[in-house]
């Protein structure tokens, strides 16, 4: 009796580990659900909203100019931030804010990309912390899941002529 107990849990523990196993690479590699929280990307992403962050493409080709990430936070590496990709390395991009009157500008350097959030008069980027290295980029988001009835492919940026 002891010993068939025995094999039930080892059966159990064992199937746990598997399948421990194939979330861990599914989330690493392929992509994962993230509830976005604060106001800097309104009105694209609302706070709350749950988007689909896909990991593929960061491994297959280059993040580019207008997507949105989900970044490990350049202050505290335990907490994730989604922003917008305005500039990659070597592109010369303003770094005043929207209601500066005298525009500043510079490049980012290499193995660097400038996040912005969409809601200029209210976040906290790369104007802030300046440029992020790439290795820091978790995921590209490419779909809004939650609420329904904003479900869909993310809209363009409501800041295009911010980008240079």
């Amino acid at each position: 009796m002891f010993r068939g107990f025995f094999v039930k849990t080892l059966g159990f523990v064992g199937y746990t580990i598997q399948y421990g196993c194939i979330a861990h690479c599914a989330i690493e590699y392929i992509g994962e659900f993230v509830s976005c929280s604060g106001p800097s990307m309104e009105p694209t992403i609302i706070s709350h909203d749950v988007v689909f962050s896909e990991r593929l493409s960061h491994h297959l080709y280059q993040i580019q100019k207008g997507d949105i990430v989900i970044a490990k936070s350049p202050f505290d590496p335990k907490m994730n931030i989604c922003k917008r990709v305005i500039g990659l390395e070597g592109d010369k991009v303003c770094t005043s804010g929207p209601s500066d009157i005298f525009k500043t500008h510079t490049y980012v350097p290499r193995g660097h990309v400038w996040l912005e959030g969409d809601n200029l008069r209210n976040s906290t980027d790369s104007r802030s912390y300046g440029p992020i290295p790439f290795a820091l980029i978790r995921g590209r988001v490419c779909l809004k899941l939650w609420p329904p009835h904003s479900f869909g492919v993310l809209a363009e940026s409501p800041n295009d002529g911010h980008i240079l």
